[in-house]
């Protein structure tokens, strides 16, 4: 028997949207192949991307693709695609405009939408260390695959639907002299009607400057959801290693 792998690690970095720049992205791809005595394909994308149509708006897409396979059987096919826009993100308080599209193939989610509005307060702002807080309002509609969920209540529908308010905490600090950076972003998004259903993730991540546009990264993402379908678990943890790469 043989095996073969392949790895190229490339995690992409996180944006600031009230940077002046007119036009900012990023991309990162990871993959592993192995064959022989035990069958492996994981495959994940991920795209960072801040655009200025006009003066005062920013618009921002981060969009990721995740897919893995083991002894040929598909275990994840994962889409997640996150748009903002934001109006004089250089103030200190500013509005957004969102709207989130999802899938999740171990958590039998056809397809989950978010639409809404809120306001981002910057808390610390510098170019190299900053802390924003945003808070938000949207409209949820997920629709699952089968109505046999973890809650007995919600089974009257393969579809669940809801109004939310979510805090959103992210940053970014450079420590012991700009030789590690810490980045973070998390949220938490409880339903306004329904107590017993809320999500949160928290994704952290320490960068070591190699050079200007690369550094390497230790990455953790924690994500928790209360309503899934019966049996399976509610978290859900990662923690990786690879390269920040970026073009600015």
């Amino acid at each position: 028997m043989y095996c073969l792998s392949f790895l190229p690690i490339f995690l992409s970095a996180q944006i600031n949207e009230s940077d002046t720049a007119t036009f900012r992205a990023n991309l990162s791809l990871t993959g592993i192949w192995q064959e022989g005595n035990v069958q492996t394909l994981i495959f994940r994308a991920k795209s960072d991307v801040t655009y200025k149509p006009w003066k005062k708006w920013v618009y921002k897409t981060k969009n990721s693709y995740v897919y893995q396979a083991f002894g040929r059987q598909k275990a994840d096919e994962d889409i997640l695609s996150l748009n903002f826009l934001y109006f004089n993100p250089e103030k200190n308080v500013y509005p957004l405009l969102l709207g989130i599209v999802s899938t999740n193939f171990r958590r039998q989610i056809d397809l989950r939408y978010l639409m809404g509005l809120g306001a981002t307060f910057q808390v610390l702002k510098k170019k190299d260390n900053w802390l924003k807080l945003s808070i938000s309002s949207e409209y949820e509609e997920t629709d699952f695959k089968q109505a046999t969920f973890n809650r007995s209540r919600y089974n009257v529908s393969r579809t669940v639907k809801t109004l939310r308010s979510t805090l959103w905490v992210n940053g970014k600090h450079p420590i012991v002299k700009k030789k590690i950076i810490l980045t973070h972003e998390s949220y938490f998004q409880p339903s306004v009607s329904q107590g017993d259903n809320f999500r949160w993730r928290l994704e952290a991540g320490l960068n070591f400057p190699a050079w200007k546009f690369l550094d390497f990264k230790i990455s953790y993402l924690h994500t928790y959801e209360s309503i899934v379908i019966e049996n399976q678990q509610l978290e859900d943890q990662f923690l990786t290693f690879g390269f920040t790469v970026k073009n600015y």
